[in-house]
């Protein structure tokens, strides 16, 4: 009997390294945005690595893709640390998308009248089940189906660059089971609106989104800032 060639062993090993780094990636993830790594703690690479019982290589891979999140930044000579979180950061972004969206969503419907929004409800169930960094990806998708329709080209690309930078504080809500059921609730509330050629109603219930969003991202940011008691 002849037997059968093994698989080629570099190519597992690729396999079980990605592996590796997306569970190393998504622990550590969670642990920024649930506070318990806090902003301005260092990331020891080694420490991480016997915590989590894997060796510093998928660590370091996820710090890197940490960074490009902006969930950490790297210092030469100095390590990887949390960043840091600002309130007036938050309030200033979502004071922002309260003065653009509004308008911009219901220049869209008034363009489109009564019509049906299949990219915004597939984007809607994809934050059902995305994880905090895919959620937030998810989640822009659904907000430019609902503004699109407007053609305001000057106003999608300031949009969106209000959207990446709110990304990150909008995982904090997230990653709470609640808040994501509720706003959940809120976006579908939002394209049922648009999809009846509703307006002023969707105009108002945005604001409000906006607002609870807001409020909440605040509250969560005030207490990662709190200095810690241990």
């Amino acid at each position: 009997m002849t037997a059968s060639a093994p698989p080629p062993p570099s190519s597992d090993r690729k396999l079980i390294r990605r592996t590796t780094v997306d569970l190393v990636l998504d622990a550590l993830r969670q642990q920024i945005l649930s506070g318990q790594l806090r902003p301005g703690e260092a990331l020891r690479q080694e420490a991480l690595a016997e915590e989590l019982g894997v060796s510093r290589i998928p660590v370091r891979e996820a710090i890197r893709r940490l960074e490009a999140e902006n969930l950490v930044a790297v210092h030469a000579h100095r390590g990887a640390y949390v960043c840091g979180v600002s309130s007036s950061d938050v309030v200033e972004t979502f004071e922002l998308r309260l003065q653009v969206e509004p308008w911009l969503f219901g220049e869209a419907i008034k363009t489109t009248g009564r019509t049906s929004l299949p990219e915004a409800r597939a984007a809607l169930e994809e934050t059902l089940h995305a994880d905090a960094a895919a959620w937030g990806r998810a989640n822009w998708r659904l907000h430019e189906a609902l503004y699109a329709p407007a053609r305001r080209d000057l106003a999608m690309t300031m949009l969106r660059q209000l959207h990446d930078r709110g990304d990150r504080y909008l995982r904090f809500q997230v990653v709470n089971l609640p808040l994501r059921q509720q706003a959940y609730a809120e976006h579908l509330a939002l394209i049922e609106h648009a999809e009846r050629g509703d307006a002023q109603g969707a105009m108002s219930l945005l604001r409000t989104h906006i607002r609870v969003a807001l409020d909440q991202v605040v509250e969560v940011v005030a207490g990662l800032t709190q200095p810690s008691r241990e």
